[in-house]
């Protein structure tokens, strides 16, 4: 399935915590991240509870300090396991929509995309309809900036996934990395 180590200190020192499901509040578990380690699968871990916040994508590996998985602190406070590949059907489709509630332009999308401006001439998304498999939303080009984590289902305003702004730079499916 899945299994993933929270540290309270750097280089996976301090209390820790395992964890092999979504869990929507880890703060009694401890109080601080400063390392993680992925022993299988991959994971979404939010900066607060409920999965709220900023977004990290973390598949099998040793992240020894925040830095090391883009974070801007020492924060975690929940995790989601993202579904193996063939639990999804292993299909990628959706559509993008230039304005809220699925209006304006609509592109259909089944493949990565390392700049949205250059392949559509546009970088605000403001709603998504995810029809098959699990993607990543990026705030900028070639897949840098905040992450957001998208599975099946309608997004009808960019709030829907946790953004703050339209400003979609890349996305990219979840592929098989186990």
């Amino acid at each position: 399935m899945g299994k993933i180590i929270f540290y309270e200190d750097k280089n996976f020192k301090g209390r820790c915590y395992e964890c092999s499901t979504d869990c929507d509040n880890l703060h009694s578990y401890f109080s601080h991240c400063n390392s993680i380690r992925v022993e299988s699968g991959c994971w979404m871990v939010y900066e607060n509870p409920n999965y709220m916040g900023y977004q990290y994508f973390l598949k099998r590996g040793e992240y020894p300090d925040y830095q090391s998985w883009m974070g801007f602190g020492d924060r975690i406070h929940s995790c989601r396991r993202i579904p193996h590949v063939s639990e999804g059907g292993g299909s990628y489709r959706m559509k993008i929509y230039e304005r809220p509630e699925f209006g304006g332009h609509v592109m259909e999308c089944m493949d990565d995309c390392p700049s949205a401006y250059d392949r559509f001439h546009y970088q605000d998304i403001h709603s998504c309809n995810v029809m098959e498999g699990y993607w990543l939303f990026y705030e900028q080009p070639h897949y840098r900036g905040r992450q957001y984590f998208l599975k099946p289902g309608e997004y009808r305003r960019f709030s829907d996934w946790g953004a703050i702004s339209s400003r979609i730079g890349s996305f990219r499916r979840i592929t098989d990395f186990y």
